[in-house]
């Protein structure tokens, strides 16, 4: 279809960005200190009593928070993971030397299924990775009951919902937690992640595993007598986030509520005006507090190629998250390595072939989700 060149843009996602951030990156480059320092130790700290844990480790994704939390626990057996999420989940497991096996997902949250989590479980497994998808979390308290009654790891891929809670407490705070800032994400330093724990044995380690093994930082050593001596006693990474982009996460972390509270209130409107006649909408699960990092719809009975194609030549920047899912992509896709059944899966690959992402930030004006409301339905229709 040709695009209508003269239809309004709404893309997928735009940060929330204004003269704060500015003002906090301007100060930091007028310091002459850009690498990790006194702003990542300030963000840290609001992070972490954001979150409600007794610490927070800066890091430059959260790719790099899961691999460290793998790491830094010791785990080097079987890590329960969802295949219906991104392949930075899987890849972290992987590359930290351990070893992802999949579980299917639930249909209404795109969550992680407890009761296929049990049905994946062996002698092997050593922690669960419950991914929180979209902004909506998983269901923790059954997820908590497995794992303490098996005595193994939780840790929470929690890029996509960043203030979401369950039962009233804020994912990341269950185990051991791992956020992404990237632009599309709640909030964003650009690039960057962030490990919570209230492990202080876990949390030393992985601020030495982050920092090529050392146990102090350029900074810290900066006030001691000797600041030219450096000791690793790990061998490590360099997975540090620099001082410019923890300032842009300070004036981000002020305003996240505001931020979720957006989105939310432009979930309710999609909500109320988009029809449930060829698309299944989002749900907020029981004891959930949804903060719709994507506003996601599942396609049903319209073919889903054609309702994108449709949507983007209106303007509307739709996309797809996830497909495939992980254990179809090539590198993944071999059963018997990765000890996943196509018929343990089904719903994973249902999901995959419907879901169709919608665009969501915060800055979404009136007129902008009036055009996405009326684009939907005429994309539904030319995709009969």
């Amino acid at each position: 279809m040709a695009e209508n060149k003269g239809a309004m843009k709404v893309p997928l996602c735009k940060a929330y960005i204004d003269s704060k951030e500015t003002d906090l990156v301007r100060e930091v480059l007028e310091s002459g200190w850009l690498a990790h320092g006194p702003k990542n130790e300030a963000f840290e700290r609001k992070f972490a009593d954001y979150i409600g844990v007794k610490k927070a480790i800066s890091l430059n994704s959260c790719t790099s928070a899961l691999h460290l939390a793998v790491e830094g626990l010791g785990i080097t057996g079987e890590v329960i993971v969802p295949s219906f999420t991104f392949s930075a989940s899987a890849n972290a497991v992987v590359t930290a030397g351990a070893k992802p096996v999949f579980c299917d997902a639930l249909y209404d949250t795109c969550n992680m299924d407890p009761e296929s989590v049990r049905k994946k479980i062996t002698d092997k497994t050593q922690a669960i990775m419950p991914v929180h998808f979209a902004g909506q979390p998983c269901r923790m308290d059954e997820l908590m009951e497995i794992a303490e009654e098996r005595g193994i790891f939780v840790i929470e891929d929690t890029a996509e919902t960043i203030g979401g809670m369950f039962n009233g407490r804020k994912t990341g705070a269950f185990g051991t937690g791992c956020f992404s800032f990237y632009p599309t994400k709640n909030m964003t330093t650009g690039e960057g992640g962030m490990l919570t724990t209230d492990d202080l044995e876990l949390a030393a380690k992985v601020s030495a595993l982050k920092a090529h093994g050392m146990s102090s930082s350029t900074f810290a050593r900066e006030k001691t007598e000797k600041p030219w001596l450096r000791a690793s006693v790990f061998a490590g990474y360099n997975f540090r986030m620099c001082d410019i982009l923890a300032a842009v996460g300070l004036a981000q972390i002020e305003k996240i509520d505001m931020m979720n509270d957006l989105r939310r209130r432009h979930a309710k409107f999609l909500d109320k005006n988009l029809s449930s006649e060829h698309l299944d909408l989002p749900v907020e699960d029981k004891n959930c507090h949804h903060t719709y990092q994507m506003y996601t719809v599942k396609a049903k009975g319209i073919d889903r190629t054609k309702f994108l194609a449709a949507l983007r030549a209106r303007g509307v920047g739709a996309s797809v998250h996830f497909d495939p899912p992980v254990h179809l992509q090539p590198y993944y896709n071999d059963c018997k390595r990765f000890g996943w059944k196509k018929e343990e899966l089904k719903v994973t690959e249902k999901l995959a072939e419907s879901i169709v992402t919608l665009p969501m930030y915060p800055g979404l004006t009136q007129e902008e989700l009036e055009h996405v409301v009326k684009s939907v339905e005429e994309a539904v229709r030319e995709a009969r």
